[in-house]
């Protein structure tokens, strides 16, 4: 029996992989679990899966969490990930919390021995280096929770690192695919949160419609699978979730209909596979492939240029973006401002050859807090 903990489990990736726990009762046992504040759904979670510890990050939501959980261990504030990613009792820790939270955490959990199952973007986007020697330290292997990862991870199989040429990430193309700058100028939230293929939160949506999350993706996929060939093709079906390509020309892909569920088992059953109730592909939808509009979505291409930098650069790439996102959700910028303020903002700031995990946080909050500064002075953009 696996012992998992789960960090974020209010959240989609959360709710998500406790749906494969109650699936298969006897291969997990859940040991702890955390949320940000959401006390209604962690004590529900509490109830069902009786976890050893509990904990909740938000100091407020702390305080109430205390006379909640009055017979469990109760852990909390901004250290609770990372007292929880300490326990030895943990053989798999799910990370899926959002933000630059999470980096601690999963470095906390490597140097403890423990298996990581990542869902938390930050944390090899700003710190990737960091983690994966981390992770080699230990000789664990970090596991993907994110589709697209997970797809590479799974296709990796049919060969071996020699044989690699490149890896294919597909995108949907989010909600503005084939759109143009001058419809862009005028895109509202609303409109941006929009995705045709996935219900996912607002950030992320957001980052979906500016084509960051593949930017983002292609930072991930470097460290995860040690690799610059690194390309991307819009695929609206969401079908295939990505592909690799071998030395001889042969291309494996992993497809499934959309379902979050079938990544996140996979990574919690790893090396076997398990049955599962996911939707069956019919095969009666036409599979398409579109090249990128790098013209008018630049930040993957961004991306690219932001690993020939290296050192804290993509920190730098993650933290402009972070604040950019909130300044169009709360309409202080424009959505075509997003990408013109990250690029600027990127080759204006000063690099770090090898920063320190906490040279990586005063950079994130340096630049985030500049931006909140200096654009939420100036007013709203509409």
């Amino acid at each position: 029996m696996k012992r998992i903990a789960v960090l974020g489990s209010s959240g989609s990736i959360g709710r998500q992989t406790l749906n494969v726990v109650r699936k298969y009762p006897d291969k997990f046992e859940v040991v702890a679990l955390c949320v940000n504040s959401n006390i209604e759904e962690l004590k529900k979670q509490s109830d069902e899966f009786r976890p050893k510890v509990v904990g909740v990050t938000d100091d407020s939501a702390f305080f109430e969490a205390k006379s909640v959980f009055k017979n469990i261990e109760t852990v909390g504030g901004k250290n609770a990930l990372c007292e929880i990613a300490a326990r030895k009792d943990i053989d798999i820790l799910v990370v899926a919390v959002v933000g630059m939270c999470g980096l601690r955490a999963v470095m906390t959990a490597l140097s403890n021995g423990t298996t990581v199952a990542l869902a938390n973007k930050e944390s090899l986007v700003a710190g990737g280096k960091l983690v994966v020697d981390a992770a080699k330290k230990v000789g664990k292997e970090l596991l993907p929770i994110d589709s697209e990862h997970s797809a590479i991870w799974q296709c990796l199989r049919a060969g071996n690192k020699r044989e690699l040429r490149r890896i294919i990430l597909t995108a949907s193309g989010g909600p503005f695919f084939g759109k143009k700058k001058e419809f862009l100028k005028k895109a509202t939230p609303q409109m941006a949160v929009s995705h045709p293929t996935w219900n996912m939160g607002q950030k992320i949506s957001v980052d979906s419609a500016t084509m960051m999350n593949k930017a983002l993706e292609i930072i991930e996929a470097r460290w995860l699978f040690d690799t610059y060939d690194i390309d991307y093709i819009i695929h609206r079906q969401s079908i295939i979730h990505s592909m690799v390509e071998f030395v001889d020309g042969s291309i494996i892909a992993q497809m499934a209909a959309p379902n979050m569920e079938l990544p996140i088992q996979a990574a919690l059953t790893y090396p076997d596979k398990m049955p599962s109730d996911a939707a069956r592909f019919e095969f009666d939808t036409a599979l398409t492939f579109s090249r990128p509009d790098e013209d008018t979505f630049i930040l993957p291409h961004l991306a690219k240029e932001v690993l020939k930098m290296g050192g804290n650069a993509p920190c730098i790439f993650n933290a402009a973006n972070e604040a950019c996102v909130q300044l169009f959700l709360n309409n202080k910028i424009a959505f075509t401002d997003i990408s013109i303020i990250i690029e600027k903002t990127l080759f204006a700031a000063d690099i770090i050859a090898e920063p320190s995990i906490d040279e990586i946080y005063d950079t994130f909050d340096e630049i985030y807090g500049k931006l909140m500064r200096d654009y939420n002075s100036k007013g709203s953009s509409y």
